[in-house]
């Protein structure tokens, strides 16, 4: 049965779980979804054997991790006619999620998690500027734009991840913008803890603005050292986040 997508990047959402059927994974992967704004609130989850057959697991599992959901208040379940699960959005947006799982992370891990997304980030960039077309550049245009714009934490936040998303996109390796939004997931919310205040938004516009410059002007060297430079910056501001909450 053909499933509806939220968007391209939900398609890394919804893509088999690789043999790994626990109903833990299940729960991370959608809370993740949630997290980065895949699943939009109200959004209708597909129904239990859609859900089954695209994770490649039992209903049981589906049924275990969709019960984990609910009881963390991230979606709801309605029952009759015009039923389902429904996708609850936390009130204080990602950031309780966020905090959750940043307290199972030591400071080596984060340092490690870092450098393995400035790589993928910077791989991503050096591509898009090789291989870019004029539309994927006026696409990252528009993204800096709305980030620039953007006057709230939770609005920054979403536009961050969109534009890291965009330009892998626009690098055209499915690998690489799988592992974009795998990352995205899992450790780009972790950095919307430490983004959001005025001095960090507009040191991220202004990297931002150099790395769709240096994609625009086809300079992959340039593009790479901007991208990893970005997520190097933020990962910074993670750790000195981190240790600012333990010292609290």
């Amino acid at each position: 049965m053909a499933v509806p997508f939220y968007g391209r990047a939900s398609a890394a959402v919804f893509s088999p779980l690789e043999s790994l059927s626990r109903s833990e994974l299940v729960v991370r992967r959608l809370t993740d979804a949630i997290a980065l704004g895949l699943l939009p609130d109200a959004e209708q989850l597909p129904g239990e054997l859609d859900l089954a057959g695209i994770f490649g697991v039992s209903t049981v599992t589906v049924r275990e991790a969709l019960s984990v959901l609910r009881s963390e208040g991230l979606i709801e379940t309605r029952r009759g006619r015009g039923g389902g699960s429904f996708v609850r959005t936390p009130e204080d947006g990602i950031s309780h999620l966020a905090r959750r799982r940043l307290d199972g992370f030591s400071l080596g891990e984060l340092r490690d998690l870092g450098d393995v997304y400035a790589a993928i980030c910077g791989a991503s960039a050096a591509l898009a500027a090789r291989r870019s077309s004029p539309d994927d550049v006026d696409r990252l245009q528009r993204v800096a734009d709305a980030l620039e714009h953007a006057d709230k934490p939770d609005a920054r936040r979403r536009a961050d991840a969109q534009f890291h998303i965009e330009v892998a996109a626009a690098a055209q390796s499915p690998r690489l913008y799988h592992e974009e939004v795998s990352l995205q997931a899992e450790f780009g919310t972790l950095l919307w803890l430490a983004f959001g205040d005025d001095d960090s938004h507009a040191q991220m516009v202004r990297s931002c603005r150099a790395v769709v410059a240096a994609i625009a002007a086809r300079d992959p060297h340039a593009a790479r050292e901007a991208a990893e430079q970005r997520v190097a910056d933020s990962t910074a501001r993670l750790i000195d986040y981190q240790l600012s909450e333990v010292h609290a």
